[in-house]
């Protein structure tokens, strides 16, 4: 059984997905909805059968968190080394591809930035409810994000002198750049010493992901395990998290969307009537099938509308389908730093100089990965790398088919944005 199409699975890529067990993603919110409608009936029906709820249905979510949480350290690690050498692998074959990935980098740093600095801000403005923060902290118990390191601290932790310590001990950001160092030397080594490291990681990655498939496939009895413990013990509390959430994600990745106005309108000169008029089927058409993948050939039509050289639109765009996901750093890291406020979890500067760092590492090494499977593969280590816990994703991963489509409006409107900005950085250096 497959998924629908989701924002997170359109991609190309070379790395070919192995059989994965999934469910719909409807089932996990109905998983979450049947959840908080029978937690709601024992807090105002039957109080007295709490204990029951806290001592049998309880466990098995827990359980199933436990599961999830198992996969994210092995998944990312062979994850990201598939990513770093595909994008080498790209950025060989020529100046545009070069181009391309330089602008494509650049705006998923910007993304990321951007969330450290509006996602705070939302929440100061939009503040979470008292009751739902102390109702979710109450229920989903993370772990104790232990003393802040100081600057020292923090730079001697970046090296790890030990590799498998830090996987061990979950230390995402270490692990994450040794990582991408090792898929750079791999990546000097001779064809066929490079071909067999290349494929043992994408095996390995493809025997986490169906792992990770198995785990997933459970999520609607997992999710509906954890989210009626949680009704159960907080109440309609519950309710207003997981809207609150919902509304400051897709706020931050609103961000993103109109970013990409901005892009075609100041990098690429293109005149912004134009550029609005031309993504409107566009967007149409990728919120009827939140893919980036499935809306190609409308953003190529797009390019046309607005001038793009053909040929330049028939290289860039399918290239950024493949490895460009313009609202992940920015959304996902709006996951990590909500929950981080959720749970009163103090984001100092080395923290966010962290979750920058996986935010943008891991967005390009999780593209072409199926929706719920992403958002694990892509906010765990972003959280664990910012002493943030990661208990509420169990949850929040239920809800994830609404920002989805905020993710794909802001993916393709930036897709077609960045490709006529490198179709006029390259026609400018044409002309020279």
């Amino acid at each position: 059984m497959t998924l629908p199409p989701s924002e997170n699975s359109s991609n190309p890529a070379s790395m070919a997905l192995p059989p994965i067990a999934q469910v719909p993603a409807v089932w996990t919110f109905l998983g979450l909805i049947g959840g908080l409608g029978g937690g709601l009936a024992v807090a105002f029906a039957v109080p007295s059968a709490l204990p029951l709820v806290q001592t049998w249905v309880q466990p098995v979510g827990e359980m199933w968190l436990r599961a999830l949480q198992a996969t994210i350290v092995p998944l990312v690690a062979a994850l990201l080394f598939t990513g770093v050498t595909q994008t080498l692998a790209t950025a060989s074959a020529g100046t545009l591809a070069r181009r391309s990935l330089g602008l494509f980098l650049a705006v998923l740093a910007f993304s990321a930035s951007m969330s450290l600095i509006v996602t705070p801000a939302l929440i100061g403005l939009i503040p979470i409810p008292g009751e739902a923060g102390e109702a979710l902290r109450r229920t989903l118990v993370g772990k104790d994000a232990g003393p802040v390191p100081g600057i020292a601290d923090f730079l001697r932790s970046i090296v790890p002198t030990n590799v498998l310590d830090a996987a061990a001990n979950d230390r995402m950001l270490p692990l994450i750049l040794f990582m991408a160092v090792f898929a750079l030397a791999v990546s000097r080594l001779a064809g066929p010493q490079r071909a067999v490291m290349t494929t043992f990681f994408a095996a390995l990655a493809s025997a986490m992901l169906v792992v990770i498939g198995w785990v997933l496939a459970l999520a609607p009895l997992g999710v509906f395990a954890l989210s009626l413990a949680v009704a159960a013990q907080s109440g309609t509390a519950v309710i207003g998290a997981l809207a609150h959430y919902i509304l400051i994600v897709v706020l931050t990745g609103s961000v993103v969307m109109f970013a990409g106005y901005g892009v075609a309108a100041l990098i690429a000169r293109k005149p912004l009537g134009a550029f609005a008029r031309a993504m409107v089927p566009v967007q149409a058409f990728a919120l009827s099938t939140q893919s980036s993948l499935a809306s190609l050939p409308a953003m190529l039509g797009a390019c046309r509308q607005l001038g793009v050289r053909e040929a330049t639109a028939e290289f860039v765009m399918p290239l950024a389908v493949a490895l460009f996901r313009a609202t992940s750093p920015a959304m996902n890291l709006a996951v990590a730093v909500y929950v981080a406020h959720l749970y009163g979890v103090v984001l100092t500067p080395m923290a966010m100089i962290a979750g920058f760092a996986v935010a943008v590492l891991v967005s390009l090494s999780s593209v072409s990965l199926p929706g719920s499977i992403s958002f694990v593969a892509s906010v765990g280590p972003i959280a664990i790398a910012m002493g943030v816990p990661v208990e509420p994703l169990a949850l929040l991963v239920a809800v994830e088919v609404l920002p989805d489509l905020m993710r794909t409006l802001g993916n393709v409107t930036m897709d077609v944005a960045v490709t006529a900005a490198v179709d006029r950085a390259d026609g400018a250096a044409v002309s020279r």
